[in-house]
């Protein structure tokens, strides 16, 4: 069981691999799990096999997947590391600290409610400000 792994690409390459939509499809659905079967993509994806085999040709040459043969079959598992890495360099070229990250799931906390003393929530209106002692400061990043 040899697994194939490849040298990450520059991150431009690596965004032209993440552009296409079934591609998106792809990373998406290996990063739920730790391993994914080439039959399960077959079984998923509203494309050929051939067409499979190219998409997965690509990502792998950019570096984002590792391929393990196991027999006939094909595993792939997805290189969160190089993920990470792009993330990273992309939050160097931001002029902005990095989003305050919620501790229960791991997100950035966005739409949060104000809670008031009697202990009924609302809605903030345009006009307040967060000018609460206790207010976490949330930045949502939109491309």
């Amino acid at each position: 069981m040899a697994v194939n792994t490849r040298s990450a690409k520059p991150p431009d390459e690596i965004f032209k691999a993440l552009r296409d939509p079934v591609r998106w499809r792809i990373v998406a659905q290996m990063a739920a799990v730790d391993e994914l079967a080439y039959v399960t993509l077959a079984d998923t994806l509203p494309v050929v096999k051939p067409t499979i085999s190219h998409h997965m040709k690509i990502l792998y040459e950019a570096g984002l997947i590792n391929v393990r043969k196991s027999g006939r079959n094909l595993y792939y598992s997805l290189r969160r590391d190089v993920l990470h890495k792009l993330i990273d360099e992309l939050w160097e070229l931001a002029a902005t600290p990095r989003p305050a990250v919620s501790k229960q799931k791991g997100r950035a906390a966005v739409g949060q409610r104000r809670t008031r003393v009697d202990g009924t929530t609302r809605q903030p209106t345009r006009k307040a400000r967060a000018t609460h002692e206790n207010a976490e400061e949330v930045i949502v990043l939109t491309w």
